[in-house]
């Protein structure tokens, strides 16, 4: 048995804090955060541990104070700098959202998080761009990250988020390892997702072909991709949201599933007891709010009963591409039953289940702990398939 040292539980008693921080180290090889300043954090939060409030004051009094380094740097032109204070304070503060309840703090607290991560991604990654995807009369924010090197028509992965993650993260830790090897990105905020959910107010929904296919259309009509060589990943709730856009949008040719998920209720109804019996922070990482608020429902049992539909029975057999679940297997959120549930089902003659073991490294629920290691697998296993 393995069991994680402080690095990934940074705070023993609270799983819902160490995983969102685990999440936020994660950014570190991308230059979107410092652990330093991250380890500042942890010490302050463990002063305050029992104030409920604590966790987005730190974050953001942090977030703050590299908004500050960055609109001083930039003010003197030294626009590099800027744009790495600029992700910095990005990250920090949406940390520190991720905990606050929907309302006028926690839309303040991301227009902060969202306008300093634009600064920081114009000033240090100059091949991306801020893209709209037509999607039911509305557009779903996303960014294009053009690889440097690749030809003039080149394959392209398209990126969901999962239930708390966003286009801001996924953008930089999978958009430029895949840049590096010749693919382009489409890192997007669907339904119930990042932006698109915090100032658009577009919720989730179970048939998630619908932005999968508005998504495929939008690279497909770019004179900049082959629209032969176009793979869907997402990754978390992107278990069943990735499936589900391959077996229905049959023009994707690869499916990544970054996590493993089959019945989301299932999943949630296992999850509602443990937040019942052992409190909400312990075991989970979901805030109490986040499931209703995704789903756009009053209360977590509208969101219950609307998820009943979250199920990939009858619908993974229907895949044809090539699928890769992936999955750690120290996952604390998703057992690996289910992940084996879904490479059973998963009809693709060309399908792969990987876990990820303690001597691979990044054994925690999508590789929160190596992300580096998980972003990795997937860019090899995509390379003879794409």
């Amino acid at each position: 048995m393995f069991y994680p040292g402080n690095w990934i539980d940074s705070f023993p008693d609270n799983y819902q804090w160490s995983n969102a921080t685990s999440i936020t180290k994660g950014m570190a090889p991308w230059g979107a955060v410092a652990l330093g300043e991250i380890d500042e954090v942890i010490q302050r939060l463990h002063q305050r541990a029992g104030e409920p409030q604590a966790w987005w004051e730190e974050w953001t009094v942090m977030g703050a104070r590299m908004e500050r380094f960055a609109d001083a740097a930039a003010a003197e032109n030294r626009q590099a700098s800027a744009g790495n204070y600029y992700l910095r304070a990005g990250m920090y503060y949406y940390t520190g959202e991720r905990m606050v309840p929907p309302g006028a703090q926690k839309t303040g607290i991301y227009k902060k998080s969202l306008h300093c991560s634009h600064e920081g991604l114009k000033r240090r990654h100059k091949n991306i761009e801020f893209v709209e995807v037509p999607y039911e009369g509305a557009h779903l924010p996303a960014y294009f990250m053009k690889s440097p090197v690749a030809p003039a028509r080149a394959p392209t992965v398209v990126l969901f988020d999962g239930l708390d993650n966003c286009k801001e993260m996924s953008v930089l830790f999978a958009g430029i390892e895949l840049a590096f090897r010749g693919y382009h990105t489409l890192a997007i905020d669907g339904p119930g997702q990042g932006e698109a959910l915090r100032l658009r107010n577009l919720y989730s929904r179970y048939d998630y072909e619908v932005p999968g296919t508005a998504a495929y259309e939008y690279v497909a009509s770019r004179k900049d991709v082959d629209p032969e060589r176009v793979a869907i990943m997402a990754y978390s709730l992107g278990g069943y949201s990735a499936p589900r856009m391959a077996a229905f949008e049959k023009r994707y040719r690869a499916c990544v599933a970054w996590g493993a998920l089959f019945d989301y209720h299932a999943t949630w109804e296992k999850r509602l007891k443990l937040m019942q019996t052992e409190g909400t922070g312990t075991k989970q990482a979901a805030s109490h709010f986040q499931l209703p608020w995704v789903m756009g429902v009053p209360d977590m049992a509208a969101a219950m009963k609307k998820i009943k539909q979250f199920t990939l029975a009858g619908v993974a057999e229907r895949i044809e591409c090539p699928t890769l679940v992936l999955y750690g297997e120290n996952d604390r959120l998703t057992p690996r039953a289910v992940a084996d549930q879904l490479y059973n089902a998963v009809g693709a003659r060309d399908k792969t289940l990987k876990v990820l073991t303690l001597e691979d490294g990044g054994t925690e629920h999508c590789q929160a702990d190596n992300r580096q290691v998980g972003i990795d697998t997937i860019c090899d296993w995509l390379a003879p398939r794409l």
